[in-house]
């Protein structure tokens, strides 16, 4: 698979008090260090794709791994999960937490195909941020019934524990953990995420579609000074016009809401299914030359933000 390494260090490369660089790492296991690392898993926007034409970039639907130090959360439940648990396999925490951007099927997918639900004495909590305050729990269980799946999710050898909260609220963890969220416009809403740690800062920022005038100051201070934000720009600017109202917005929106907020670095998520490897390279030349440090995200690529000293 072909990282973009010069995208994501040039992204990674930050001004700092104290004279830290920020120079960004790429890690193909997790670090044993107090770094903010991310990995995607899944990049791939509403349904996955397969075949030798989507290689380089994936075929699996959203999912990314964030990393405070050894601490693990996990972003969306698409197809990715899958490859996640498979690479977590024994060596899977006790606990671990599935933070929902929304409950469409791109997003939740993977739950049961994740390798410790099926491994006893496991917790798995899912947070839900979109239905009013109330938790996954009653969805999950009419999609993950029969005649839609042969199997529940409370039949699995882990225990799922369900959360909900209100999108705007700020998540509290043991151990003093925060993440912030936001609201975001996509139909039946989503959820955007912050992770603030050790003066390193990632966002998290799909399903969303853009709105007029963009972008809204309040969604510009909640990523503001981001290391890396994670954006969906599942359309091209041609393509939006016959998609408006979708929910999904274009990399074009995502460099200037990263422009706007001072954020460093832009992954775009979510790639349109029929969007090939050559179309995804083509688009992401055109993205670099507006914003050097930002990249179409690949299945597999991975960074660690060093802590500020």
């Amino acid at each position: 698979m072909m990282l973009n390494e010069a995208a994501l260090c040039a992204g990674a490369q930050r001004p700092r008090k104290g004279g830290d660089s920020g120079f960004a790492m790429l890690w193909r296991t997790p670090r044993p260090d107090a770094s903010l690392q991310v990995r995607f898993w899944g990049v791939r926007g509403s349904v996955a794709a397969s075949g030798p034409r989507f290689v380089a970039f994936g075929g699996h639907t959203p999912c990314v791994e964030e990393r405070c130090g050894e601490r693990l959360f996990v972003i969306d439940a698409g197809t990715g999960l899958s490859a996640l648990g498979a690479a977590l396999g024994e060596a899977a925490p006790d606990e671990i937490d599935i933070l929902l951007s929304h409950l469409h099927l791109d997003h939740v997918g993977g739950l049961p195909f994740f390798k410790p639900a099926a491994l006893g004495e496991r917790v798995i909590r899912t947070w839900c941020g979109n239905l009013g305050g109330r938790s996954a729990e009653a969805a999950l269980d009419r999609l993950y019934a029969p005649p839609l799946f042969p199997v529940r999710l409370d039949q699995l050898p882990a225990r799922f524990e369900h959360h909900g909260f209100k999108a705007g609220e700020t998540l509290r963890f043991e151990g003093g953990r925060t993440i912030a969220t936001h609201p975001l416009n996509h139909p039946g809403g989503a959820t955007g995420y912050r992770f603030d740690h050790l003066g390193r800062r990632v966002c998290y920022i799909s399903d969303i579609e853009h709105t007029h005038p963009w972008p809204p100051p309040d969604l510009a201070r909640f990523v503001e000074n981001a290391d890396l934000m994670i954006y969906d720009g599942m359309f091209t600017e041609a393509e939006y016009p016959a998609c408006q109202g979708w929910g999904h917005s274009t990399w074009e929106k995502g460099v200037e809401l990263a422009r706007r907020a001072g954020v460093q670095a832009l992954a775009i998520i979510h790639h349109h299914p029929q969007h090939d490897d050559d179309r995804l390279r083509g688009l992401e030349i055109a993205m670099q030359a507006a914003m050097p440090s930002a990249f179409l995200a690949r299945e597999g690529q991975a960074l660690a933000l060093a802590p500020v000293a």
